[in-house]
């Protein structure tokens, strides 16, 4: 058995499928990957969000057990991931000035004007999610990681915030705490996938993490080793099924297979003429469809996709500090050409992500629809090393998720 203490895991409850990932942290602070659990979402989740919790639990139960089967360890509590159309984000300065006599800055003016950049006027439904604490600036001068111990009249900080609806979030919380399960915290996924996805050094010279998702498209992107704009879109890969459907007349279920196994991003010459012969089944006729049809129709919802992220991000001014490229995870990320399509319409080289800096079952580091839940393990890894050191504060995430829960009356 392990160590209940050094067990870490992830749940992300998405529209294709629940899963949950089980880390162990060893005694020198490396992440290892021991267990995977994944079941289909049977309809409980809609663009990310929890449309029946009974079906959800069911769900979840039944990616949790397997997890722990193959883990071998007791699952305790975990960390929740979230998308959905209803998650928000901006960037907020907060200013506080100096007052002590000499003027040098101190931990206590550092953390007013971080509670400065907070009080935020969000909507009364809506709660914090994350926090991301970006440089200082003191008196004009910029650019400053900590200010403690300057000397200056003004200090000022900028701050990005993701929030998002307090009860659909409660929703999520509640299908897995009626399964004797506690949530540590609730975690933005797109925050989750760059954590798995992305090295120190990406993060550094600029980078976009986006996770093609089912029923969402969640994107983040860092700079200068900080996130910088993260976002949510309401469309993903059960659109493009549902597309498929509606263009080629046939029934949702053989879309998607044929979205599965025949799917592509970008339209092919040699498709042209090509068609693939449907059998019949019980209540449904054998049909012909066309193979360059069924690819046109992808190509057209993906790039529709790929466009919108690129307006958000020119609008942000973020496109030009992307030095480090795009990394696409999530299971869109195994369309065929899909790396291709993102690149021409970015402009910027664009692969499939890889997890990294963790170790364990290869089958599950090597997929890219397990980045969440993988990135949720590496987060509560982080969070567990920064209580063991009070001093350390990743991603400057402050303390929201309690008050969450207290408002769900857990």
């Amino acid at each position: 058995m392990f160590d209940p203490s050094s067990i870490v895991v992830g749940l992300e409850v998405g529209t294709s499928k629940v899963c949950a990932v089980v880390g162990e942290l060893t005694a020198e602070g490396a992440l290892n990957i021991i267990g995977v659990g994944q079941a289909k979402s049977n309809n409980g989740v809609r663009k990310g969000e929890i449309i029946n919790p009974a079906i959800v639990e069911e769900d979840v139960r039944n990616a949790i057990v397997e997890a722990e089967q193959m883990s071998e360890a007791e699952i305790r509590s975990v960390y929740l991931g979230v998308s959905g159309a209803h998650i928000r984000s901006f960037s907020n300065r907060g200013v506080h000035p100096v007052v002590s006599a000499d003027r040098e800055i101190t931990a206590e003016d550092v953390q007013d004007v971080v509670k400065n950049a907070k009080a935020v006027n969000l909507p009364p439904e809506n709660h914090i999610l994350q926090t991301f604490r970006q440089h200082f600036t003191v008196d004009g001068q910029e650019r400053i990681t900590d200010p403690v111990g300057m000397l200056g009249a003004r200090l000022e900080v900028e701050m990005h915030v993701v929030h998002g609806n307090t009860n659909r979030l409660q929703n999520a919380v509640r299908a897995v705490k009626g399964l004797q399960l506690e949530v540590e915290e609730v975690v933005f996924n797109g925050l989750a996938s760059s954590l798995a996805l992305l090295t120190k050094e990406q993060k550094e010279v600029g980078s976009l993490v986006i996770d093609l998702g089912g029923g969402t498209t969640d994107y983040t992107v860092y700079v200068d080793g900080i996130i910088k704009h993260t976002g949510v879109l309401a469309v993903g890969g059960d659109h493009v099924t549902n597309d498929l459907a509606i263009g080629l007349k046939i029934a949702l279920g053989r879309a998607e297979g044929l979205k599965l196994e025949h799917g592509a991003a970008l339209p092919d010459e040699a498709a042209r003429g090509q068609t693939i012969s449907i059998p019949g089944e019980v209540g449904l006729p054998a049909k012909t469809v066309n193979l360059d049809h069924l690819r046109r129709i992808m190509h057209l919802r993906l790039e529709e996709i790929f466009h919108l992220i690129g307006q958000d991000l020119e609008r942000a001014d973020m496109l030009r500090h992307l030095r480090g490229g795009i990394f696409l995870c999530g299971g869109g990320a195994r369309i065929p050409g899909i790396a291709k399509l993102a690149q021409e319409i970015f402009g910027i080289p664009v692969s499939v992500g890889k997890t990294n800096s963790i170790s364990g079952i290869t089958s599950a580091l090597d997929q890219p629809e397990f980045a969440a839940a993988i990135g949720l393990v590496k987060f509560g890894s982080l969070q567990q090393r920064r209580r063991a050191k009070p001093g350390l504060l990743p991603f400057g995430i402050g303390k929201t998720v309690g008050n969450l829960f207290s408002r769900i009356g857990a």
